[in-house]
């Protein structure tokens, strides 16, 4: 579904992304793990088109996206989500997850009402459900809380049905329940969407994933199942700050 081949992303002299090559398959859960600055939201800005590669080429399913913009690659099947919840806060839940849905879409910026409106809100009542909102639709967003705004982004980058999904950080600032509750909600997404998922909750993450690439210095240095990775001496030192990599 998606393939990383040599990428690399350069700022001036800084070298943020080193090299990095991976690949998931269909339906594969994938954490990306490390300590601060090791290049993880670079990662997801590079794959999402927030800005090119410097190195290196992009593929999601078999077609190169390296300098593809980012609304194409959104209407290619590709969601993400970021460290802080992007939600219009004067608006409903509804309206917001309806936004999503019409943003990709074909005629989106029709400013009529179409003949695809009865799907777009079934789509919307399908995100809420998927999310757990659906009793939150009439709600504003700046009225809710941190971690019903982590669920109801979540929702949004569920609009339409994706194949590849970045979640990143999506437990950061959470409580305990919410944790609990989002972990309980990554669980039953669909198992045909990909999903890439940057944690430093590492029993979300562990328990999550299906595969694991640990990044450091923009370099992937380990990757694998979660018990290899989880009990090789180097991460171990990594994240207990006696690493010399």
């Amino acid at each position: 579904m998606l393939a990383l081949e040599g990428v690399g992303r350069r700022f001036g002299a800084l070298t943020a992304l080193d090299n990095v090559s991976t690949s998931l398959g269909r339906g594969e859960r994938r954490a990306i793990i490390g300590t601060n600055g090791a290049g993880k939201t670079t990662l997801f800005n590079t794959i999402s088109g927030d800005f090119p590669p410097t190195s290196g080429r992009i593929v999601l399913e078999e077609r190169d996206v390296t300098h593809l913009p980012s609304p194409v690659r959104i209407r290619m099947g590709l969601r993400r989500t970021y460290q802080t919840p992007l939600l219009l806060n004067d608006l409903t839940v509804a309206e917001n997850l309806y936004l999503a849905v019409r943003g990709i879409r074909d005629g989106r910026l029709r400013l009529w009402r179409d003949s695809s409106h009865p799907r777009d809100l079934e789509d919307l009542r399908e995100a809420a459900r998927r999310t757990r909102v659906e009793d939150l639709l009439d709600k504003r967003a700046r009225d809710l809380s941190h971690g019903q705004r982590r669920q109801v982004e979540i929702g949004m980058a569920l609009a339409g049905s994706p194949r590849v999904l970045l979640l990143d950080e999506p437990a950061a600032g959470l409580s305990q329940g919410e944790r609990y509750e989002l972990s309980a909600l990554l669980q039953e997404l669909p198992r045909d969407i990909t999903i890439m998922l940057i944690e430093h909750d590492m029993e979300l993450a562990l328990g999550f994933a299906e595969s694991v690439t640990v990044l450091h210095n923009g370099k992937v240095i380990c990757e694998g199942e979660p018990s290899a990775v989880a009990a090789d001496p180097l991460v171990h030192d990594l994240y207990t700050g006696n690493a010399s990599v």
